[in-house]
């Protein structure tokens, strides 16, 4: 667990150094570190790392998010989960854009070795105050997922999104993300509610809670895992 602190503070300096210098691009973007307790397919004490990436360039929106769980109990791994996600927006007007997503899951007690989807769509911007924004999407796309045992599955998929962003004050905000994939055979749905509030400039807490739910899952693995964290983000 040492070696994985020490490498996720490591990522956290890099991403920061990189983005800033690349900030006449328009890049922007966040790195999370932090504790996590877990129930569902695991019940643990765990480390959480997430980093965010943002590039505005005109009409063009792209960013990248990494999402990394990892848990051992007396030296035995007992959670660990890669996620990456990729994406492009694309505005045609103050209120319509199109999006592309690209998504991988290495999720080793989840029964299956990767999953992996990639959708595109229309999106709406409802709402775009200081205040208040709220974007839905929605959009078709496939998804390959390769269980630990037996076939490679692919199958299609509709994707359907919410992003709720509420700018309480000038240093809290609370965060709502809904998301669901649902495919000819099985359904991945995801949640995550957070509230942060900032330390400084650069500096936030942030408190979450985030579920996910898989309609369909090999024997002895659990439908849902819910996830608690309390991270300190670092804006860049």
């Amino acid at each position: 667990m040492k070696r994985v602190v020490i490498a996720l503070l490591g990522s956290i300096a890099l991403v920061g150094s990189a983005i800033a210098e690349e900030q006449d691009s328009g890049w922007s973007g966040e790195a999370e570190l932090g504790f996590v307790a877990t129930s569902g397919n695991t019940d643990t004490q765990s480390l959480v790392f997430k980093g965010k990436a943002l590039n505005v360039i005109g009409k063009w929106n792209n960013e990248i998010l990494l999402d990394v769980l990892n848990a051992e109990a007396d030296d035995v791994r007992t959670a660990e989960r890669y996620f990456l996600e990729a994406k492009t927006k694309r505005n045609f007007t103050e209120h319509d854009y199109g999006f592309g997503n690209f998504s991988h899951t290495d999720d080793r007690f989840s029964g299956y070795q990767y999953r992996t989807s990639l959708t595109a769509g229309y999106g709406r911007h409802v709402l775009s105050g200081d205040i208040f924004k709220l974007d839905l999407e929605a959009g078709v796309g496939g998804r390959r997922s390769k269980p630990d045992v037996g076939n490679t599955d692919n199958e299609g998929v509709l994707r359907l999104a919410g992003f709720f962003n509420w700018q309480i004050s000038d240093t809290a905000k609370f965060t709502q993300d809904l998301i669901s994939e649902i495919g000819s055979d099985v359904t991945i749905s995801r949640s995550l509610t957070a509230l942060s509030a900032k330390v400084n400039s650069t500096l936030a807490v942030r408190l979450s809670y985030g579920i996910r739910h898989t309609s369909e899952v090999p024997p002895g693995i659990e439908k849902v895992d819910r996830e608690t964290a309390v991270t300190l983000v670092y804006g860049f």
